[in-house]
Order: C-alpha cells, then structure tokens, then sequence
C-alpha cells in the first residue's frame, strides 16, 4: 500500500483517490494526520482541538463503507479542519474568544461542515482564529498566535481571521481547512503561509451555524494545497439554504470541470493600486513573473482602475464591519472589565461611535458602487482583475501595528460581493510566501479558479512544504 503520508503531502484530491484504490485507507490516512498534528501543532499552536477518537470512528466508519462498495463523495475519507467560529456538533464553538467559555457544546453541525461530511471528509479538530473573526494579522493575545511555518527562527504573522487553519495546511498537518472571509481572511492566511484560498461569492455558500461578524460581507471558504483541491471542497460545500437568505437564488456552478481550461482568450486587468501604498519589490516581482506567464498562456493584460480607490472601499468596509460588529457582539466590548483581548474590544466598540445615519448612507453608497463596478467591468470586456494579495510578505509578529488594518488589497471584493482567489507563486528569498489574487464578479468563481490553477501551473504546482 502507499505510505498515508505520500498521498497526503499531495493534497486531499489526490488523497481521495488513493483511498479509492485502495493504495491506503482513511484509517491510515487520519492516523497519519493525527500523529502529524502531535508532532507539530505544540510549535505551530494551529488546532485548539483535535477530534482523535471521533476522527478515527469516522475513519473506520468510511472504510467498511468502502468495503462494501459504497463512497460518500469526492472527499471520502479526506481530513479536514474547521475554524473555531464554525460548529461543529458536540463541539463548544469559541470563536477564540474566553467569552463563549460558558455556551454548551454545538448541537449540530454548521451547514457548510454537513456538506464536507456528506462528501466523505473527516473533520480532526478545530483551528485557532482571531476573537471573533475580526482581524487582519492573524493575532490573538487571549489564545495565542498560530506561529507562520516558514520560518522556524522568527515568530511571523500567520494572517487572519483563519491564521490555525491557514497554518494547518500550510504545515501539512491537513490538506485543506475552513476559513471565514469578512474582509480577506481567507486570502491573507494563503498568502502569508503559502496556500491556496478561495474567498466564494456572497450567497454562494451558507453561513448557517457560523459565528456571524458582518452579515453583509461574512463568506467561507478553503484554504488548500492546490487549486483543484480549493474548486472540489467549494464544490461540495455551494446550495440553497433556507437558514441563509443570502443563498437564495445562486446559480448552481461547476467550479471543477473548466479548471483546465487555460487563460487564452481572456482579458485580465492588472489592478491600479493607490499610489500611496507601497509594495515589497519581492512581491512585486513575483506579482509581475507571474502575470508575464499568464500573457505568455494568451491572456490579454490591460491596465484597470475602478471607480474608487482601494483605500476608499477599505475603510468604508471597515466602518460597516465595525456597527455590524458591534450589534452582534457589542455588549462585549462594554464590560468592565472587559474579557475581550484590547484590539478586538477597539474594533468592535467602534461601531457604537459610527451614527445610524452614516451607516445607511453607507449602505446606499456601497449599492450604487458596486453597480458601478460592475457595470465598468463590463463595460471594458474584463474577465478577471489580478494583484497581490498583500502588499509585503508575513512581518515578524514583533513589528505588528494592530492600529493597520493588512487587508488593503482584499477588502474592495468583500465589498462589492465579489469572488476571489490567492494562489502562492515564486517565495522571497527568505523563502516566505507571496500570493496572487484573481478576483472576479460574484458567481464568477469558475473563472477565478481556472485563472488560479493557470498561475499555480505557470509557478510549478503548490509551494513545497516547509521544512
């Protein structure tokens, strides 16, 4: 039989199919994964719990289900982690924060968890997040800090909200994990730890039994070895849910069967940045190595602004944040003492200072500029916008300036409800990661993911795993 721990390194697709053949076992598979996570998770402080024994039931469970000739789906006996602002039945959801101490354990699971179980996955634990989800950096002073696996010297930012989850599958503790995306904490995490991860359309997948932070802008997502793996757990997580209005009405999308199909023929349009913002010239190089190879596949690449400017869709994203924060958690931040860690209380109290009257004015802009973006996208024939994902690679978690808000080049599609993608390319020469955004009009996910996979071919497949 193949070693768990080869099929694993290759990511969940890969790990599936072996399971299939028979070449390993979802036992072996989720033992492999457990022994990983022993080995690594008191350094990298990914997982606040790991689910051995029930992973192993579900282990077994599969395989006799195998044996007679029967497959959940396309995830059969793939682990999976989940963030802890994510339910998962029997599991208290903490949303790393000490303030949800006192809740019971989740009685069922979270929409989007049923649907990776339906397909075969097997959740092993729980993964470490910002409180409450709101946070850029990936930091977590009441927790603690998921430490970035690419540099075993210096304490670097893992990115957040989804920093252990991002960590995780970084690591290779797993090979794909849950993460929430409010203002890019799906994308931040990938690009700061090297993985794949794919920020859905709003109303794409429900966020039923999740931890709300913005309704207006909350999405899931993965965050993945590879593009397939990304496209094939999104796949399996997309429906119509009742308990979720926002899903009402989507489109049923393939995300997995024009994955292949390459970038010729399509017009992409290279991001305008705020000329205030600086760029690391690392990522910029290998921002740049890699739009060179998208031109040379047969992408048309033109220049491209939208109506506003990145900073402007940020902080009037930030603003909606903060009041939607503050009316569903705002009560924390108003105890004295207050059990939340300082900058999560800042962040969410902030709400209470912006007027009703400025907040739905606020909401009436962001209308008339998403019509307007769209309509420019339009208008010029884009397909795709592409640009860094962050502006500079992981800082040592020393040098963090919590008053930043890091997603300055991620915010505008949570704005607008757009879909979008970071996919690692060419490392610094320290050897930390560098992403590449694809973002796209809502439901335009395939694309996203096609111009994604296009990239990761282009760089030679997924970042190796640290060492």
């Amino acid at each position: 039989m193949t070693e768990a721990a080869t099929v694993l390194a290759a990511g969940a697709v890969v790990t599936a199919e072996a399971i299939a053949d028979g070449r390993t076992s979802a036992r072996a598979v989720v033992e492999t994964t457990l022994a990983r996570i022993a080995a690594g998770n008191t350094r990298l402080h990914a997982f606040i719990t790991v689910l051995a024994d029930e992973a192993r039931a579900e282990a077994d469970m599969l395989d006799a289900l195998q044996a007679r000739g029967q497959r959940r789906g396309p995830l059969h006996g793939v682990p999976v982690a989940v963030k802890d602002i994510i339910d998962v039945s029997g599991q208290r959801t903490r949303a790393g924060s000490i303030t949800r101490d006192h809740l019971p354990a989740a009685a069922a699971d979270a929409w989007c968890v049923s649907r990776l179980r339906a397909a075969g996955a097997i959740v092993v634990g729980k993964t470490h997040t910002v409180e409450y989800a709101f946070g850029g950096w990936g930091t977590n002073p009441v927790a603690g800090t998921p430490v970035n696996p690419h540099d075993r010297e210096t304490h670097r930012v893992p990115g957040g909200s989804s920093s252990g989850t991002g960590v995780a599958v970084s690591a290779g503790l797993v090979p794909i994990g849950f993460g929430t995306d409010t203002g890019g904490s799906v994308r931040l995490p990938a690009a700061w730890c090297g993985t794949v991860g794919h920020k859905t359309s709003m109303g794409l997948i429900s966020r039923a039994g999740v931890v709300p932070l913005a309704l207006h802008f909350d999405t899931i997502g993965p965050l993945a070895r590879s593009v397939r793996d990304a496209a094939v757990m999104s796949q399996v997580m997309l429906g119509s849910d009742p308990a979720d209005a926002s899903t009402e009405g989507a489109p049923g999308l393939d995300l997995v069967a024009g994955l292949e199909a390459g970038v010729r023929g399509l017009t992409l349009g290279g991001l305008a940045l705020d000329p205030d913002i600086a760029v690391d010239p690392a990522v910029a190089a290998s921002f740049n190595a890699a739009a060179a190879a998208l031109e040379k596949a047969g992408a048309r690449l033109v220049s491209f602004a939208l109506p506003d400017s990145l900073r402007t869709y940020a902080q009037d994203a930030g603003e909606l944040m903060m009041v939607e924060g503050a009316h569903h958690h705002g009560a924390l931040a108003r105890e004295t003492p207050s059990r939340l860690g300082d900058w999560a209380a800042r962040r969410i109290g902030g709400g209470f200072d912006i007027a009703a009257t400025r907040y739905f004015a606020g909401v009436e802009t962001r209308r008339i500029r998403m019509a307007a973006a769209n309509a420019l996208l339009a208008d010029n024939g884009i397909d795709a916008l592409i640009l860094p994902t962050t502006p500079a690679p992981a800082v040592p978690l020393s040098q963090v300036d919590e008053a930043a808000a890091p997603g300055i080049f991620t915010r505008f599609a949570n704005y607008l409800e757009w879909c979008g993608v970071s996919v690692p390319v060419a490392p610094t020469t320290a050897g930390l990661p560098v992403g590449f955004q694809i973002v796209a009009p809502q439901f335009r996910d395939a694309m996203a993911l096609r111009i994604a996979r296009s990239v990761e071919q282009a760089v030679g497949g997924p970042l190796p795993l640290p060492g």
